[in-house]
């Protein structure tokens, strides 16, 4: 059913592995349409009290594919436009309102996208050798996919706006200090950790599990939404830019070289 996923079940903790290796697991369009399809199948299944997302070939993401050309290359009519820019929203959006608990098990590193889906999801394990960063900026773009609400949630302000101004990589043990990851483990052992987490969840009453995460998420996503509504239209705005696209032609040089 999935090109760029596997999902196994095993008790009631689900794994979900994002599976683009030869991309370092970036969001194309078509990953992030099947990450939305997966946060639906999942919601549905009473089976499943929890669900732990990681990424194949030891890194969880580089983040937005800069080499898929239905997002990046433009002519396309304006409301398509918008509904690929919108994508990466409303996958993040999938999975923040996920019923089940759901962590995200870091190796290697979390870029852009990357970490902006870990943030969406409950918790966050990380490998001490692993590092996260926001680059959107130094691409010509904003940050979007409702990510900025949930960095001022998890760090504060001037940290949220440290990390997405900046661009900085931030290492683990940074990141645990500031409050952006939850547990930062030995390299190799995230996936294990995170389903340790994942297991302890899911031993507690489910309803009672259920209603706490909704009530935590309705409170800190008031206003959430007032302010990310526009994001589609801002990052198409951004990306057509000549500065925009300058800085991702020079991205894609660095990563070649």
């Amino acid at each position: 059913m999935y090109r760029h996923l596997k999902i196994s079940i095993r008790g009631r903790i689900g794994t979900l592995l994002l599976d683009r290796p030869e991309r370092r697991n970036a969001f194309s369009a078509a990953l992030m349409r099947e990450m939305i399809a997966a946060a639906g199948e999942i919601a549905s299944r009473r089976d499943v009290d929890a669900v732990v997302v990681a990424g194949a070939s030891g890194v969880f993401s580089a983040g937005a594919d800069l080499k898929d050309t239905s997002r990046w290359a433009g002519g396309a009519p304006l409301l398509d436009q918008r509904e690929i820019a919108g994508l990466g929203g409303k996958m993040a959006r999938a999975w923040e309102e996920l019923p089940q608990i759901t962590i995200a098990a870091i190796e290697g590193y979390a870029i852009g996208g990357g970490l902006a889906l870990a943030a969406a999801l409950d918790w966050r394990v990380i490998a001490r050798n692993a590092f996260v960063s926001l680059p959107e900026i130094s691409l010509g773009i904003p940050l979007t996919w409702g990510t900025l609400p949930r960095l001022v949630n998890l760090v504060g302000p001037a940290r949220a706006k440290r990390l997405s101004i900046l661009c900085e990589r931030v290492p683990a043990a940074d990141a645990l200090a500031m409050g952006l990851v939850d547990e930062v483990c030995k390299p190799g052992a995230s996936l294990a950790a995170a389903t340790r987490l994942a297991r302890a969840a899911a031993e507690k009453p489910k309803h009672s599990v259920i209603m706490t995460k909704e009530t935590i998420n309705a409170y800190a996503g008031i206003g959430a939404h007032a302010v990310s509504h526009m994001a589609p239209d801002q990052l198409e705005l951004a990306a057509a830019s000549p500065e925009s696209r300058a800085a991702r032609g020079a991205a894609l040089k660095r990563r070649k070289r």
